[in-house]
């Protein structure tokens, strides 16, 4: 059962589960879904990148014995990043803006459950958001094939490998993003000292890579959802950083909280919320658990900091 969840984790982070009996997993190509809106493309002067787009909508659909049914939307195969605007209304936006970048294991990205509904839970406080679609791995055109890949990466995972799966040019489309949305923000009634990133899974990995590069182009905050919870090397101007965990994650729950400590070492503002369930990929929030809290509370540490 520990390799079927970890299957699951890599074909989209939000499906996470510790069943106790086999769940029916399905999994399709469909046509690209409206719920986005159109993508503001990060290099639009890239001939070839527009030309050669090889961007692919998915339809996973997971059934647990007990009756739980899920179906999720996933895009793949990005090789032309994008942001897709979620804005609030004028009257009511407070000037703060937050790149969102969903998760799936460089493999894919959860749009809906890590993307849409995140940005709508900003907006619904005044708060702008931009669903990132950063660069992937590239993946088999054919359903079955792209089944079969993430099959390899997780059987390297089972048998104790670590696949090396992290794509470079992520962080660097995250921080494109940033200065993207800084440029444009008069149009949007942005405060460009008040635009930060919230990543999750891998697009915890991307926005932290971003938040501590070596480049003057920091976001104002960080928050870092079931990302590696693994100490890293922390630079002094690093931005604030709202940390959230289950601690019955597959991936990261038994790691300690080495990246919390590295924050405090360098005296830039952190904070934990690490949750008893919620498995890996609660996105904004698993019912049954207090993970239901994560967006809430993250929305009142950015009011806390005065964003």
């Amino acid at each position: 059962m520990k390799k079927l969840t970890l299957l699951l984790i890599f074909i989209s982070a939000s499906l996470q589960t510790f069943a106790q009996n086999m769940p029916v997993v399905t999994n399709k190509n469909i046509e690209a879904q409206s719920f986005l809106g159109e993508p503001i493309r990060l290099y639009p002067d890239d001939k070839a990148m527009q030309e050669n787009d090889k961007e692919m909508w998915g339809q996973v659909s997971l059934t647990m014995p007990n009756g739980f049914k899920l179906e999720q939307y996933l895009i793949r195969n990005v090789t032309n990043p994008s942001l897709y605007a979620f804005l609030p209304p004028a009257d009511k936006a407070t000037g703060t803006a937050v790149i969102v970048a969903p998760g799936g294991a460089f493999l894919s990205l959860s749009v809906e459950e890590e993307g849409r509904k995140v940005a709508q839970k900003l907006n619904e406080q005044g708060i702008a958001a931009f669903v990132l679609t950063y660069t992937l791995n590239p993946t088999p055109l054919d359903v079955n094939e792209y089944g079969a890949y993430v099959g390899s990466v997780f059987a390297a995972k089972a048998r104790g490998e670590d696949p090396d799966i992290f794509v470079p040019q992520a962080p660097l489309d995250a921080l494109k993003a940033l200065s993207y949305v800084k440029d444009n923000a008069g149009k949007w009634h942005i405060d460009p000292a008040k635009v930060g990133f919230i990543g999750f899974s891998a697009g915890a990995m991307t926005s932290l890579s971003a938040s501590i590069a070596d480049t003057a182009n920091r976001p104002a905050f960080l928050g870092y959802i079931y990302g590696p919870m693994k100490a890293v090397t922390v630079p002094e101007n690093a931005p604030p950083m709202f940390a959230a965990i289950a601690l019955d994650d597959g991936l990261f729950g038994r790691d300690g909280f080495g990246i919390v400590s590295a924050w405090q070492q360098q005296d830039v503002p952190v904070e934990l919320h690490a949750y008893e369930k919620g498995d890996h990929g609660f996105g904004t929030g698993r019912p049954g658990t207090t993970t239901t809290g994560v967006m809430p509370q993250f929305i009142a540490w950015l009011k806390m900091k005065g964003f």
